[in-house]
């Protein structure tokens, strides 16, 4: 099938990202969020990465104008059925994937494919609540999507060859790198990250090191783009909280519970760039990258 229109539900960090790529990529791309403060939130943030892009010259300011103008948000789901198909961003919680799928089944035409953003969630369960179960398949962009290049391809038991081969084709016509995973948890990154950024947290929590020296160490000696911390600021501690739980539900894998420090910080409202402060101290909302 050949797919001309893409919606994203969820207008967050992830939400926003993905459709920075998709529209960037030539695709009319509708998102739709439940306010339209957190369609206006993520839209200010979608201009201000573009603002950098012709800034640093990566981007004309007439391509950066075409490419807004194939981008509109929502808040009526109904405006989603123009989707030849629909990436879920929602929270990590598989009774509300459930309960989205439930309404996009409801007003999307039976050709419209629905793909889900999640991180360690099981295809098969999600898809299980869409209607469409043979046309539901993962695509795990990571973030920052706007700038990362890998996307998770993940198939659940009922995903269909077609619905799979379609959504792997928009993959790359949208410039993104798919790789094919099994619907494991956690699939490949998280099934070793989560852990990991546990660990991290872990080191912060015993008093080790600042986080500004771990990352300096980590990104020095391993060779990474940015540090754990400064991942988890972006990712959100909120967010990090339902991975980690997911697929510590899922494997029992000791190092994916989460350190007690990351529920310290969610109730003193310490979530990263989003509130302001993390394990880091932010000035403004600005998306990451441009």
């Amino acid at each position: 099938m050949s797919i001309q229109t893409v919606g994203v539900a969820g207008s967050g960090t992830m939400g926003a990202g993905i459709a920075i790529v998709a529209a960037r990529s030539g695709f009319r791309t509708i998102v739709y969020d439940i306010t339209q403060a957190a369609l206006d939130r993520a839209r200010k943030q979608t201009e201000g990465f573009f603002a950098k892009s012709v800034e640093r010259k990566k981007l004309a300011q007439g391509e950066v104008d075409k490419i807004l103008a194939s981008l509109e948000g929502t808040t009526e789901i109904g405006a989603l059925a123009q989707c030849d198909i629909v990436i879920e961003a929602v929270f990590e919680n598989l009774k509300v994937k459930h309960e989205l799928l439930a309404k996009l089944n409801a007003v999307c035409p039976p050709s419209t494919l629905f793909a889900s953003n999640t991180s360690t969630l099981s295809i098969s369960e999600i898809a299980a609540g869409s209607g469409r179960d043979e046309r539901v398949v993962g695509m795990h962009f990571c973030l920052p999507a706007q700038l990362m290049k890998l996307v998770e391809m993940s198939p659940g038991l009922r995903t269909s060859e077609e619905t799979f081969a379609a959504a792997w084709a928009l993959c790359k016509a949208m410039g993104q790198i798919p790789v094919k995973t099994k619907d494991n948890p956690g699939f490949i990154l998280n099934y070793f990250l989560i852990p990991f950024n546990n660990d991290v947290i872990r080191m912060v929590e015993a008093g080790l090191a600042e986080p500004a020296d771990i990352d300096r160490a980590i990104k020095t000696g391993l060779g990474y783009a940015m540090g754990p911390l400064e991942l988890l600021d972006l990712v959100g501690l909120d967010t990090h909280l339902l991975v980690a739980e997911a697929l510590y539900a899922s494997t029992h894998e000791p190092r994916a519970a989460v350190p007690a420090l990351v529920k310290r910080m969610i109730a003193a409202g310490h979530l990263g760039r989003k509130t302001g402060q993390g394990f880091y101290k932010y000035s403004g909302n600005a998306m990451f990258g441009g």
